[in-house]
Formats: structure tokens, C-alpha cells, sequence
């Protein structure tokens, strides 16, 4: 394939908005290419325009897709071919396929998998419905369903993330397209899922000898799946070139600055990310800074969780169903986060983080376990709590959420979002409240003039910093942080990093840092726990964690992390498709037999790991 001079213009109010400005790049047989930028670059609308699925308000006013459409021997200028057309349709899906960001949104939530997948296959080849299906059966188990017969009647909610990514991939390779286009395939996935399934796809690429347009903002998974690499910013084409060029020897600007902003293992103490602009944000005098009263010892407990555990019960399907089995979402946990520390907590997904939290937060009663915050003055039980006493110990205690789209009410301003903490909480008059919200804006590096706006008109990051500007209205001491930056751009997740990294600096403030990107947690984390089915697996301080990691889990969570460094490629061999979170597997002393059989033992200062009962730090040396 090769764009030429491609421009895209979006009508806005009667009036041509630019998004694509003459992009220019060519797409070999066989090879990956990758399509590098922040949000807003162009990269998906590149993709919609190949694909012929531009919006209606867009058209291409310039330039011509030339495909080589291997099936018909043609060459066909995509560009000027009706989307509607017999011959674009017999393209789109049958010799060109795509990869959506978002398998959930992307996937009927009223057919089956089965069903889903093979309509692509009915529309573009001539197949009987029962070899279909039979076709459609055998590319699930292809893409790593272990059971693909049960998985064709299965619907897109039954599955987990990196379930419904497969499923995706599935219905873009049943007709073996020439070229398929991953759009962001593995952003909202865990980094061992993310592995897995860049395996699967370089393997399925080698296998049926198709082309691969990568686009991603990820330069770790950049460095190791593509051959040449085109970076774009507002819709231009900044640097091309092959891979290796462009990572040992940048020449452009914003390239130079995507990969400072890239967080990395080898960071030195105290050095910041990069972004590629800065936050400049503003230090009020109604948002408090600590009081020395209020700071008790260094070290001294913030917040201790005791032997917390919480189990669901899956009932079986009809009237009258006895209990199926149960699921152990959070499992006998224990830990204590220090005041002004930022404590890291990282595991896949499904592992019980986001349960766990929501039990700090009282949004969800354990089954048993205790929750103690300390206060300057006292200490609270956190589940003893009554409605009353509940309603002012949430000044204390907030949560930055993982997704800032659907985190925000879209029927509010900004100024109401900000505002209702303190409606809520009967603080100040509707002027304080004003001045507030206009000093927490300044806070988090918005323009307070941005209050009588609404949270579509703003970016994922903008949006996430309104997130983080509700969470300090009430002026809380402890935040936990939910996947606040894994739907982020790596330039605008510096950006928030950085900001959090600051606001704990001035404010005072402790974190729970809930996150599977590893580097990210480098970054940000004094301590770190890692979480395997419900189970503390392993905690240690960062420095300790990252030169040592003794628990099976732990190791195979770091060996997963794409490097955004040629030097340190990821190793597709070594990923095991079962993954290291089956506790089975586990070689001794980590085997687990019984839920009773392990011990949380001590190895050096500071650093633990869960072992089989009765083994001693020397068992984990030989």
C-alpha cells in the first residue's frame, strides 16, 4: 500500500478543520509499520480513511491509497472509490481488516462470539454455514481460546479483556486480509496479556505472510514488533524511517521529546519525566498545605489493612440453582501505607486491586477484615463507621478513577463537578465554593476559565486532571489512584505523573498507586505489592523489588515489559501462553496446595514474599 499527499478535512460549523495534512508513507509485503503519535495526531483517522469508515462530517480532499490487492492482482486508489461500493466493501474485511482500541465497544453485546466472527467470513467468502462455523472454531482455538467450542456461544461480556482482544483478532484474520491494521490493540490490556497477544499476532503475521499497520503510542511495543516507523503530530508526518534509525539516532524534536517522556527502569533518584509540555500549575491559600501539628513521625502508619477478604458467588444459570462455585476476589490481605508515601499495588487484571480498594473505601463491605486509618488524634475502625460518621470520614479518605470519560457526569460543567464535593459536604457559601473551584483548577494546570465548559470539550488528560481536582476539593490525606494514567498517551501520562508526583510533595499527601504498567509504578511507588488471585505475592521497596524479584509472579510480570530500548527486546519464547499467574505452576517453595498452606515470611528488611507453609528464608536461596 502507499498513502500519497493524504489530507482529511472534517466539517465543523459549514468549515474545513484539517485533521490529515499531505501524509505520506508506504506499506511492504510482510512487513510492520508503525504509526507513532499522541491523541489528536491523526493515527486512527489514517486507519478510518484506508479502511473507508471516515465519519460523515469527514472527507478526503486530497491525495490517493494505493492498494495492491493481492486477490484481484489490481491496483485500486482507495481514496477515490465509493465507501459504499461493491468493490470497497469486498476490500474492507476481505483483503484489509482492522483491529478496533476497544474490543468492548467495538463487539455486539447481543450476539455471540461465534456469530460475530463468522459474518465476516460469510460476507467475504464462499463457505456453507456449517464449514464456517467450523472455520470460525478453529481460528478461536488459533488465537488462544482453550476452549473455542464453548467460546462460540459465548457474548462479548463473559469474557475478560485480553478474551475479547482475541476475539477481535479472530474476526479481523478469519479471511486472511493482505493487511490488517492494529489500532491500539493492546493499550487497556495487562502487560503479560499485552505480551501474549503481540506474540499472537507476530506469529499469525509470519504464518499467512500479511502486512501489519501498528498503530500505537507505546514505543516499548514499537521497539519490539515494527520495521519502519512513521511519528506524526497534528496530522503531519514529522520523521520516517526504519526502526532502528529512528531510535538510535532521532532527529526530530517531538520524537526526541515522546521518548524522554517514556517512563524507564533505569531512571536515576529523583529525576522527572519529560513531557512534551509541561503543566504549569498554581499553589492557592485555600487548598491547604500539611499543618507541622498534623505530621505525625516519619514512617508512622497511615492506614493498616488486617486479613481483609472478600468472596463472590457465581449461582448456575435457571430457576432453583444451587451454588456453581465461588471466587475468592480478595484473599486474607494485609499491609500498612505509611503517611506521605506513595504505596504501589500491581497485578493483572482480575487479580482483586480494584475489590480491594473499593473495601478501603467502605463502597464494598468484606467479609471480614478490619480497615484502620489513623488520624492526627485518633484511630478510626473504617468499617465500624455509621452513615453519619461515614459521611465525614470521606473528607479523609478520595479515589481518582481509571477511566476519565466515564468518571465525569457529561451533563455537568466543570464548575458543577468541582463544585459538588462541597455541596455535599456543606462546605462554604456558593463564592467560596466559586473561588475554590477556581483555585483547584489553577491547582491541576487548567485555565479557570474552562469552568462553564463541559467534559466533552476537553482531552483524555484534561479530563483526567478534572478528575484529580475533584479528588482535592475535600482536601483529603490519602488518594487512591485507580489506573488514573493507563488510557493515556505516554507524553500526557508524564504530564499527570508529574502533577501527582508534585501535589503529594506539597499537599502532603499519602497514595495507594493501583496500576500493571510496572514502569509506571518505577516511577511513582516508595513500596510495592504485587497482587496474584487475590493474594499479597510479594512486597518490598521499589529499589529492592525491581533488583530482586524472588516470587515466580513477580519475575514473569517484569519479564513481560516491552523496553522502549532496541538493546532489551522482548523475548517471545519465553512467554508462556498459560501464564504465571496459575499458582499450580509454581515451582517450591511457592507451590500453593491449600488455601491455608503459605506463609508471608520476611527475607531482608523490608521485603516479604508468600511461601508454602513452614518454609524459611533459606529454602528460597538454594
Amino acid at each position: 500500500m502507499e498513502v500519497n499527499e493524504l489530507a482529511v478535512d472534517f466539517s465543523l460549523n459549514g468549515s474545513p478543520v484539517p485533521a490529515l495534512k499531505g501524509v505520506s508513507f508506504a506499506v511492504q509485503p510482510g512487513e510492520t509499520l508503525a504509526l507513532v503519535g499522541e491523541s489528536g495526531s491523526g493515527k486512527s483517522v489514517t486507519a478510518q480513511a484506508i479502511m473507508g469508515i471516515l465519519p460523515s462530517n469527514a472527507n478526503i480532499s486530497a491525495g490517493e491509497i494505493l492498494f495492491d490487492n493481492p486477490q484481484t492482482g489490481e491496483r485500486v486508489d482507495i481514496a477515490a472509490l465509493n465507501p459504499d461500493s461493491e468493490q470497497m466493501l469486498a476490500i474492507r474485511g476481505g483483503s484489509i481488516s482492522i483491529i478496533f482500541q476497544e474490543p468492548m465497544t467495538s463487539l455486539s453485546p447481543v450476539h455471540t462470539i461465534g456469530d460475530q466472527i463468522s459474518e465476516a467470513l460469510f460476507l467475504h467468502r464462499d463457505a456453507s454455514r456449517q464449514e464456517g462455523l467450523k472455520l470460525t472454531e478453529t481460528m478461536l482455538h488459533h488465537v488462544g481460546f482453550a476452549d473455542s467450542a464453548r467460546a462460540m456461544n459465548m457474548y462479548p461480556f463473559e469474557l475478560s479483556g485480553g478474551l475479547r482482544q482475541r476475539a477481535m483478532i479472530a474476526m479481523a484474520m478469519i479471511c486472511h486480509p493482505a493487511l490488517m491494521i492494529a489500532d491500539e490493540p493492546t493499550t487497556a490490556l495487562d502487560v503479560t496479556i499485552q505480551a501474549r497477544i503481540l506474540k499472537l499476532v507476530t506469529e499469525l503475521q509470519v504464518e499467512l505472510g500479511m502486512a501489519l499497520l501498528l498503530i500505537t503510542h507505546d514505543l516499548g511495543v514499537v521497539a519490539n514488533m515494527a520495521d519502519n516507523v512513521v511519528v506524526m503530530y497534528h496530522g503531519k508526518v514529522m520523521e520516517a524511517g526504519p526502526l532502528g534509525e529512528l531510535f538510535n539516532n532521532p532527529q526530530h524534536d517531538y520524537l526526541k521529546a515522546l521518548m524522554h517522556a517514556v517512563p524507564r527502569f533505569d531512571l536515576k533518584p529523583g529525576e522527572r519525566l519529560v513531557p512534551v509540555r509541561e503543566i504549569h500549575s498554581e499553589m492557592g491559600v485555600l487548598i491547604r498545605k500539611p499543618k507541622s501539628g498534623q505530621q505525625d513521625e516519619p514512617g508512622s502508619a497511615h492506614l493498616e489493612l488486617r486479613n481483609l477478604s472478600k468472596t463472590y458467588h457465581l449461582h448456575g444459570s435457571g430457576w432453583g440453582k444451587s451454588v456453581a462455585r465461588e471466587i475468592r476476589a480478595v484473599d486474607d490481605v494485609s499491609f500498612d501505607v505509611s503517611r506521605g508515601e506513595c504505596f504501589g499495588l500491581v497485578g493483572e487484571s482480575g487479580c482483586g486491586k480494584t475489590t480491594l480498594s473499593k473495601m478501603i473505601m467502605r463502597a464494598i463491605t468484606p467479609d471480614h477484615g478490619d480497615v484502620i486509618y489513623h488520624d492526627s488524634e485518633q484511630m478510626i475502625d473504617v468499617q465500624a463507621l455509621n452513615r453519619d460518621d461515614l459521611l465525614g470520614f470521606r473528607r479523609k479518605m478520595q479515589f481518582i478513577f481509571q477511566d476519565p470519560y466515564s468518571a465525569l457526569n457529561p451533563r455537568m460543567t466543570v464548575f458543577d463537578i468541582l463544585r459538588e464535593p462541597l455541596v455535599v459536604h456543606r462546605l462554604g457559601d456558593l463564592d467560596y465554593q466559586r473561588e475554590m473551584a477556581i483555585e483547584l483548577m489553577r491547582l491541576v494546570g487548567l485555565d479557570p476559565r474552562f469552568l462553564n465548559r463541559y467534559p466533552h470539550s476537553f482531552s483524555g488528560g484534561q479530563r483526567q486532571r478534572i478528575g484529580i481536582a475533584r479528588a482535592l476539593a475535600l482536601q483529603p490525606d490519602l488518594i487512591i489512584c485507580d489506573e488514573p494514567v493507563s488510557a493515556l498517551d505516554v507524553s500526557i501520562q508524564a504530564q499527570v505523573l508529574n502533577l501527582l508526583k508534585d501535589l503529594q510533595q506539597e499537599l502532603g499527601l499519602t497514595y495507594i498507586f493501583i496500576s500493571h504498567n510496572l514502569a509506571v509504578i518505577h516511577y511513582i511507588a516508595n513500596r510495592i505489592a504485587v497482587m496474584c488471585r487475590g493474594r499479597i505475592v510479594e512486597l518490598a521497596p521499589r529499589e529492592v523489588l525491581f533488583a530482586n524479584p524472588l516470587h515466580p509472579y513477580t519475575r514473569a510480570l517484569l519479564s513481560a515489559v516491552p523496553h522502549p530500548e532496541l538493546s532489551q527486546p522482548l523475548s517471545f519464547e519465553a512467554i508462556n501462553e498459560s501464564a504465571a499467574s496459575e499458582p499450580d505452576q509454581w515451582e517450591f517453595p511457592f507451590t500453593i496446595e491449600t488455601r491455608s498452606s503459605t506463609d508471608f515470611i520476611c527475607i531482608e528488611d523490608g521485603h516479604y514474599v508468600r511461601v508454602s507453609a513452614g518454609c524459611k528464608p533459606s529454602d528460597l536461596a538454594a
